[in-house]
């Protein structure tokens, strides 16, 4: 696996379009879920786009998914649901989009919700998200961050301004909300990897948030299908 520091871009070689344990895109659903989704596109570009907006609003955003088992990060099984949160999503687009031939990788950045809800507060421990996950795509000579965290039904409830993507920009989380509230802050960047550094997330993970996160107790919040249920 190959890991790019922050403030560094790799070539685009053949780390970045193979199948990997967690980009698996040679599952045939998969393949096949990325081939219908740019039918009748050409144009790297315009399949990025494609393929960034079936993820993001495709799959519904649950923090509440999170989990230290290293099966629920392999984009084929990312597909079979209904619902995931950031990671996995990245990890989804990214597959797909090698499966389509375009070069692909996993970043990785900390952030600081400041709107989080009082629930998602008190259950996550803080308003700090370790390792926010976004894909990161190689088109028209340069990488570019897609983060399809955010579907668009959670967006118009919560009046978050929705992650839009051209591929020729950042398409990252909004600084401020539709209401010019304070939303996301990036604070940390940790680069990009070649596959999903399952190990390194796993540990820091279990060493930053609380341990009841990951023994399978979640609390009454839920999302559905964009919004909360108390």
């Amino acid at each position: 696996m190959i890991h790019s520091p922050p403030g560094t871009r790799p070539l685009p070689g053949p780390e970045y379009l193979r199948p990997t344990r967690f980009l698996d895109h040679d599952a045939p659903a998969l393949r096949k879920f990325a081939l219908e989704t740019v039918a009748g596109e050409t144009d790297p570009t315009a399949r990025a786009v494609k393929l960034f907006y079936a993820v993001r609003d495709g799959w519904r955003y649950d923090p509440f998914s999170m989990t230290l088992v290293p099966e629920d990060y392999i984009a084929s099984r990312v597909l079979a649901r209904n619902a995931a949160y950031c990671i996995p999503k990245a990890i989804l687009l990214a597959a797909c989009a090698r499966a389509v031939g375009i070069h692909a990788g996993i970043g990785l950045s900390d952030v600081v919700n400041h709107l989080t809800t009082d629930k998602l507060k008190a259950w996550m421990g803080s308003t700090y998200f370790m390792h926010h996950g976004y894909a990161v795509l190689h088109l028209d000579g340069q990488w570019v961050k897609a983060a399809p965290a955010f579907n668009i039904q959670l967006c118009d409830r919560f009046h978050v301004r929705p992650t839009e993507f051209d591929g020729r920009a950042d398409a990252v989380f909004q600084e401020y909300d539709a209401r010019d509230r304070r939303h996301m802050e990036y604070v940390k960047d940790h680069g990009m990897w070649s596959d999903f550094p399952f190990d390194k997330v796993a540990a820091d993970f279990r060493a930053f948030y609380p341990a009841r996160l990951f023994e399978g107790e979640k609390p009454a919040e839920r999302f559905e299908d964009g919004t909360r249920v108390d």
